[in-house]
């Protein structure tokens, strides 16, 4: 069977297990990789390699590869939408509470972990672990995906078992092997020995009879987590900057498009907006982990997680729901294997891989800096 149709009916076993007809009727053309006409491709490095400066590339992408870019599958994708909106001055003391409860150790029974520990701010919202580790050095069995722009996605946490980040906040810190707390009330009780966080709530929740509580310190991290956006090149591509992608790059997405990945990886976080199941063609390896089954006991969501962005992709790895792929080029040939049935080339992987790394944004320093954190009554220092 030559690799056409190989490649075709791949597409269209993963458009059936989405539910999608859009692929069935748009028959996938003939996959030829010219090397392109700039320098040599960039070689597959490691996903903790620094990130790219978020500048435009030095040469436009030539005509030739843009007309090959069919404008109807862009249209699957969309840039950040942006909010000009002035807030209010309860909305402003939502997110400096958010942001300081984020970097909160005495929110950890021991008083040793934050939300920041797992979802590093200055390193794209990831500790860069396989697992993470939690209370007294035990390690999760899930990856700890990116924050940023976690508040986007549809759902959270890799089974899709809270609806949002205000609700997703408050689960690891009650979570036995994580932050470890055994109970809100304690939590509140802890807080209230605070007297800059008891003032901060009354300025959040203005006329609330009880404005420190646990739901609203959900509600303030996700306020918090709302702003942790990075917009990139990718950005200006989609609004017509056709120079903000190298020919490389271009490349690459005419790749990404044609082989079908753009099935799961759409709209404007390239996935966050669906679940799917690891193993579409090719069964993932390890099933120790069902997955979204352990949520809804449906055995139809046997090895279903929800598809991740691929936004800031080159700076998250270690990759999937396990943890189990360290570099962004090997994660793209696992892809390709389970979800499609594919073996890439190497040429292919490559162009894949640089189209991704444009994918990664400015961080907004002077958002995610640390502040200063209030101290108990009596003066003790934050631990």
């Amino acid at each position: 069977m030559d690799r056409k149709k190989i490649n075709r009916g791949s597409l269209l076993l993963g458009a059936a297990a989405l539910g999608s007809s859009w692929l069935a009727c748009h028959p996938e053309p003939e996959r030829q990789l010219p090397v392109p006409p700039t320098a040599a491709a960039p070689t597959a490095v490691a996903a903790t390699a620094a990130a790219p400066t978020a500048a435009a590339p030095s040469a436009a992408a030539p005509e030739t590869i843009q007309a090959r870019i069919n404008p109807r599958l862009l249209r699957r994708f969309s840039p950040l939408a942006s909010d000009d909106t002035a807030p209010s001055p309860a909305q402003q003391a939502k997110v400096a509470l958010g942001r300081m409860l984020f970097f909160e150790t005495r929110l950890s029974l021991k008083e040793d972990l934050s939300c920041n520990s797992c979802h590093r701010l200055d390193a794209y919202g990831v500790d860069k672990q396989a697992t993470s580790p939690g209370a007294g050095g035990k390690r999760g069995t899930r990856n700890s995906p990116t924050v940023y722009h976690a508040a986007v996605s549809f759902s959270q946490f890799w089974d899709g078992r809270s609806p949002d980040v205000e609700q997703q906040a408050k689960g690891p810190i009650l979570n036995p092997s994580e932050m470890a707390m055994p109970n809100a009330e304690l939590v509140v009780a802890r807080l209230r020995q605070i007297p800059g966080y008891v003032e901060g709530f009354a300025r959040a929740y203005p006329g609330d009879a009880q404005p420190l509580s646990y739901d609203h310190v959900g509600d303030v991290i996700g306020a918090f987590e709302r702003g942790l956006v990075t917009p990139s090149r990718w950005d200006d591509y989609l609004r017509g900057n056709e120079s903000a992608l190298s020919s490389a790059e271009v490349e690459g997405l005419k790749v990404f498009t044609d082989i079908g990945c753009m099935v799961c990886h759409t709209g404007n976080l390239l996935g966050g907006n669906s679940f799917q199941r690891a193993g579409v063609v090719k069964p993932w390896k390890d099933q120790r982990d069902q997955g979204r089954f352990q949520v809804t006991k449906d055995p139809g969501d046997k090895m279903v997680f929800k598809v991740p962005t691929l936004r800031n992709v080159a700076e998250t790895g270690p990759y999937f729901h396990d943890g189990s792929i360290a570099t962004l080029p090997e994660a793209v040939r696992v892809m390709a294997q389970h979800q499609l049935g594919l073996e890439l080339e190497e040429r292919e992987i490559t162009a894949i891989v640089a189209w991704l790394r444009s994918l990664t944004g400015e961080l907004p320093k002077a958002y995610i800096a640390q502040p200063q954190l209030p101290t108990r009554a009596g003066g003790k220092d934050p631990t």
